[in-house]
């Protein structure tokens, strides 16, 4: 009997995992969590409305606060903080652009840790390329045989796993780049015009058929990241798992 085998049969005659995804959106984490944990119950939060979230029960409101209040409830918890004041564009080439028409965005990724790390439990922090993140985990569409590229680092809180490895790919994300189109096997899924993604694409790419809305579908995780990483986490054997106060 492998060690996962194990595992999954002492789960399962523990209560659900309490998993809480904090920064939800439409909850494409959350259902690569479901697939990984099976037993569990899963709660999202975001300051939006998220009609399509696909998770047990939702929390409209302050991620940060609710970690902060709440935290120490779950066994597990996954936070992805907004990027857009944490990418390379805008701390380098889109700095001075956005501060010519005053526009700023908060940086969030240090209260969300430092809110994540207060409840002792196991998290996950996920944020862009040039964030401020610890890079503990690299995650690429191309290591699940996806058809969207979409780079994304992991902080682990509390725990540990392997860098799997980064394949090749296998060719451009198709598209215009400088007034030049390229064909590939990858798709676009940010922005809108210039060859970039539709929602019926996004879906495949993403593999994410529970919303059509093609912002949040932008902005979501494909499932197969969290899958892979609550996986991880289940093989490790966690202490935490199932005895939250």
């Amino acid at each position: 009997m492998t060690h996962r085998l194990v595992l999954g049969r002492l789960l399962a005659l523990l209560e659900p995992l309490r998993v809480l995804d904090a920064f939800c959106c439409i909850g494409g984490a959350t259902t690569g969590y479901r697939r990984a944990f099976g037993n569990c119950h899963i709660t999202g939060v975001d300051i939006q409305a998220q009609p399509d979230y696909p998770g047990d029960a939702f929390h409209q409101g302050d991620a940060i606060e609710y970690i902060r209040a709440h935290g120490h409830e779950y066994d597990f918890i996954h936070a992805s903080p907004p990027c857009q004041g944490e990418g390379a564009p805008t701390k380098g080439t889109n700095r001075a652009r956005n501060a010519a028409i005053g526009r700023t965005y908060p940086r969030l990724i240090a209260p969300t840790r430092a809110a994540l790390e207060a409840t002792g439990r196991p998290y996950v922090m996920e944020n862009v390329p040039g964030s401020e993140v610890r890079k503990d985990l690299r995650l690429c569409g191309e290591q699940f045989g996806l058809a969207v590229l979409m780079h994304r680092y992991f902080e682990l809180g509390g725990w540990t796993a392997p860098q799997p490895a980064h394949p090749k790919h296998r060719g451009y994300v198709r598209g215009w780049r400088h007034g030049i189109y390229r064909d590939g096997p990858y798709v676009a899924a940010y922005g809108e015009g210039g060859g970039k993604a539709t929602v019926e694409e996004i879906r495949d790419a993403k593999r994410i058929d529970w919303s059509t809305d093609h912002l949040r579908l932008r902005e979501a995780l494909p499932p197969a990241y969290t899958q892979w990483i609550g996986a991880a986490f289940l093989s490790t054997l966690a202490p935490t798992v199932g005895v939250a106060a």
